[in-house]
């Protein structure tokens, strides 16, 4: 049957407000003509005798495992998960741990674009937008949220728009199966300007990272930084966003893309 792939990534770049300044990427790039004179040393030969003074092309990254569109494993989170369905629960799965088969299943994005930035999302925020699309939630679907954040990746207010995916929300997807989820934010959770305002307002602290910590009672991984989810209908495609495997990693980069049979 006829294919057609949308590429729900961003690009690994440097340069742009992609994340606050202690977790930018760095990429120094070495063209082909900067590659050949230590190529031409090793091999003991001229320049001229590589073709057109050439060699290759690379590039040399410093990168956490949370730059570009990566997915989070269930260590990132906590030590422990799914203290809510096993006593005392079990150590928390690291990216190289996490089931393949969580990361190719049926997709659903619920359209959250037009909440607040700073909003918390509800579970009834979320059951009310299935309501709207007419979509019964099926164990293992990947959720996806289309956010404000997504129109402003790369802007210097990226990390800072947006609605985030409060614990009881996120429980609730994880009530029904749900195993991973995704977002076009910066975050899951609601961004951290909009956090440390609350708590200078005397919030509870429990609300830091709150989405994230749900993995603590119910394990499950999500993916920051989606893309183009605007692109996307409520359902009738398929997620694939299989992580690249560190080794006990908390998180691993995916090139995440939605998949249509037309």
């Amino acid at each position: 049957m006829p294919r057609r792939i949308v590429d729900l990534s961003v690009p690994l770049r440097a340069g742009i407000k992609s994340d606050p300044p202690w977790a930018l990427p760095k990429i120094d790039y070495h063209d082909h003509k900067m590659t050949a004179p230590p190529i031409a040393e090793y091999f003991g030969i001229s320049l001229d005798q590589l073709p057109e003074g050439n060699y290759a092309a690379r590039e040399q990254v410093q990168i956490s495992t949370h730059a570009g569109t990566h997915l989070d494993s269930p260590y990132h989170f906590f030590p422990r998960q799914d203290e809510r369905l096993v006593p005392g629960g079990r150590l928390s799965m690291r990216i190289d741990e996490v089931p393949l088969d969580w990361c190719f299943q049926p997709g659903v994005k619920l359209d959250f674009r037009h909440l607040p930035d700073g909003y918390t999302v509800q579970p009834e925020d979320v059951q009310r937008e299935l309501a709207r699309i007419g979509h019964t939630l099926q164990p293992l679907e990947i959720v996806v949220v289309n956010t404000a954040a997504g129109a402003r990746y790369g802007e210097d207010d990226y990390v800072d728009v947006g609605c985030g995916m409060g614990k009881a929300a996120t429980l609730w997807l994880l009530e029904q199966g749900v195993r991973l989820t995704g977002t076009d934010a910066w975050s899951w959770d609601v961004p951290f300007s909009v956090t440390k305002q609350r708590l200078a307002e005397g919030a509870s602290p429990e609300i830091i990272w709150e989405g994230h910590r749900a993995g603590r009672e119910i394990g499950y991984c999500h993916i920051e930084k989606l893309h183009n989810l605007e692109a996307l209908p409520p359902d009738g495609f398929m997620v694939a966003c299989f992580p690249v495997k560190v080794h006990q990693g908390s998180a691993g980069w995916t090139r995440a893309v939605a998949i249509f049979q037309d």
